[in-house]
């Protein structure tokens, strides 16, 4: 029988060590001589990364053994950590960030030096046809810890181990891509300069490979730093190179064939995305000279398959729409994928044209819901400033086993994602459905900036950190508050990195939320301005502020913690130790200003966790102390066992 009880104290089977456990990360899917690889990020196995192998006639195995994890660090994010050679895996380590090479069957032996605290790191390689080098990205931190000594470049390394990794290009201040024709001859790669961020705009580049991998006679394909976005350049089995470029307005592709570009399928649709990861792949080539590729369009992700010839896009018909990593390789008539739905979990995915067959190698989670407590998302479409419109997906609440009082409306917790340049899919994500199994309602925000809406889009943010991304969540609560879907009163903000950032500006310069919680966020835009965190977004601000020192009086406007006056809404602060992108010295100024002024709060610092926390222990005790965060400022009893986090300065009232 139904039970009648207020919004947000139901109880639910999604509990926090489901959405810690439940299942792993799949992406960086790599395929050859008809057996799949890919990568999975374990929280159950503190974080770990392990390259799997897999194929329609037998259960995926390990390739990765214990001991090892398959992490690269460079720019921090990493991603590309591993390629396969004849069934030989080359991959990063995280512990030494050293290169190791492991036979079919045998154990890894390191490829590269030992570096003190490992100072070079290692991504987004591949293995010439010989088998004697990899090249790929070498990340420097051998000459300080400080941003300018970070040293980025291409390397080739001997995959015997027999010498040092000798740098094959360099000068710029980013690379990624190294990709090799298929005769060998010529190696294709992107690469960029600061202040830019790739997906602003970066350059094309080709140049002759010689057999001791030596590169000469560079020629710029495409793109521009700042004006022209290149994504994934891919050779062709003919030589040409296909790549996704933004000029149009939107990510679409391009051919080149050695003296011109030709537009593919001109289309508004994404199909390249940002690259705050290596390795990530959106299309690949069938034996047929297809193009099988990952888009995203009304956000959705879509599977399609393009002519090479007249241009057109054929849709695949999956019952699966959303993605959380871009990762899709091809080989013959096959295609192998990551993607899932709002009721279907992450899965790795084989799909064989020449059958039209499509196997389930991998599901992220094997936990089983009852899909009468999951709830799908609606796309909404809402006004916001400048008389324009943004983009978010709304999550109402649902537990079959409960209902709210009559009269009564859900508190809504706003999400913020992190970038700020990225999005939010529809994929089901037992995170969200935690609070909505408990009565919250959540809205997903697309704000302005986000990626998936074009160029334009993506650029509304530019100069507008900190505003339009706030305005936007802003007129997400609006708009479901005069929608009467939920309660005005009872508004939550919560998100992580950039997410984080928006919600200190939210509970600073504003008065609309009852309370937010920060994930590793950004109290003081200067001290980025300035170099202090990791090189990769060293001068992200240029575009997303402006440049400094400038626009010096800009970064201290847009800081929360020099408008600490108005800081009067209660806050949940949680940070890793590790973190290098936000490190806590940001936690820890806000914190202090909260404590001063006597802001109801509570701080967690969480030992050993980075940038986005990655181990299972972590992950429960952030996500139940949240939830009892918002139990006390809120004023209900949460309906499941999960202890009562200390807040300070919490009035004895509540």
């Amino acid at each position: 029988m139904m039970k009648v009880a207020p919004y947000g104290s139901w109880s639910s089977p999604i509990s926090a060590r489901m959405v810690a456990t439940g299942g792993v990360h799949l992406g960086q899917t790599w395929l050859e001589d008809g057996v799949a690889y890919w990568v999975e990020g374990r929280p159950a196995e503190a974080g770990r990364y392990v390259v799997v192998r897999g194929d329609p006639f037998s259960s995926p195995v390990d390739v990765t053994p214990q001991g090892f994890n398959a992490r690269s660090m460079a720019h921090e994010y990493g991603g590309g950590s591993y390629c396969v050679h004849r069934g030989t895996v080359v991959f990063s380590n995280f512990a030494d960030q050293r290169l190791y090479r492991q036979e079919p069957g045998g154990n890894p032996v390191p490829i590269t030096g030992e570096i003190v605290d490992g100072g070079w790191r290692f991504a987004d390689g591949r293995v010439t046809a010989d088998g004697r080098w990899w090249i790929g990205v070498r990340e420097r931190h051998d000459l300080g810890p400080a941003v300018p000594d970070v040293v980025n470049e291409l390397v080739a390394v001997p995959v015997d181990g027999s010498a040092e990794p000798r740098t094959i290009a360099g000068g710029r201040d980013f690379y990624s891509d190294p990709r090799i024709s298929p005769d060998g001859t010529r190696l294709s790669y992107l690469t960029w300069s600061l202040p830019w961020m790739p997906w602003d705009g970066n350059e094309l580049m080709v140049a002759d490979l010689a057999p001791d991998g030596t590169l000469f006679d560079h020629t710029l394909v495409a793109g521009r730093d700042g004006e022209e976005s290149i994504w994934q350049p891919t050779w062709a089995r003919d030589g040409t190179l296909v790549f996704a470029t933004d000029r149009s307005g939107w990510w679409n592709f391009e051919r080149w064939d050695g003296r011109e570009r030709v537009a593919l399928h001109p289309a508004e649709a994404e199909f390249g995305y940002p690259q705050w990861v290596f390795g990530e792949r959106s299309f690949g080539f069938l034996s047929d000279g297809r193009i099988v590729c990952m888009y995203d369009s009304d956000g959705r992700t879509h599977v399609g398959v393009i002519d090479p010839v007249s241009g057109e896009l054929l849709d695949v018909d999956l019952p699966f729409d959303a993605q959380d990593a871009v990762a899709l390789s091809t080989e013959g008539s096959v295609a192998v994928f990551t993607l899932g739905s709002a009721t279907g979990a992450d899965r790795v995915l084989w799909l064989d044209f020449s059958t039209r067959g499509v196997e389930e190698l991998r599901v992220s989670s094997d936990v089983e819901v009852d899909r009468a407590y999951l709830t799908e998302p609606r796309a909404i479409e809402f006004p916001t400033e400048g008389a324009r419109t943004a983009h978010a997906l709304y999550y109402p609440p649902r537990n079959p086993g409960f209902a709210g009082p009559d009269g009564e409306r859900p508190p809504l917790i706003v999400v913020a994602h992190g970038g700020p340049t990225a999005n939010t899919t529809a994929l089901l994500d037992l995170g969200i459905q935690y609070w909505t199994s408990r009565g919250f309602a959540v809205v997903d925000v697309n704000y302005g900036g986000s990626t998936g809406y074009g160029r334009a889009y993506r650029q509304r943010l530019n100069g507008n950190w900190g505003v339009v991304d706030l305005q936007d969540c802003l007129a997400a609560a609006r708009f479901l508050v005069e929608q009467g879907e939920v309660d005005g009163s009872k508004l939550l903000v919560r998100g992580g990195s950039a997410g984080g950032y928006l919600v200190m500006c939210a509970l600073t310069f504003t008065d609309v939320f009852a309370a937010g919680a920060s994930y590793f966020g950004i109290a003081d835009l200067e001290p980025f301005a300035t170099g202090d965190t990791h090189k990769f977004e060293s001068t992200y601000e240029h575009t997303m502020v402006g440049p400094w020192p400038e626009a010096a009086e800009l970064y201290r406007a847009r800081s929360p913690i020099n408008h600490v006056d108005m800081l009067n809404t209660p806050m949940l602060v949680l940070q890793g130790t590790e973190d290098k992108v936000v490190p806590p010295s940001q936690a820890e100024l806000i914190v202090a200003a909260l404590r001063d002024k006597r802001v109801p709060h509570a701080y967690l610092l969480y030992e050993g966790e980075g940038h986005g926390f990655r181990m299972a222990e972590t992950i429960v005790a952030a996500r139940e102390a949240e939830l009892s965060f918002y139990a006390q400022i809120l004023g209900f009893e949460p309906g499941d066992d999960i202890g009562t986090l200390p807040i300070e300065n919490l009035p004895a009232a509540r």
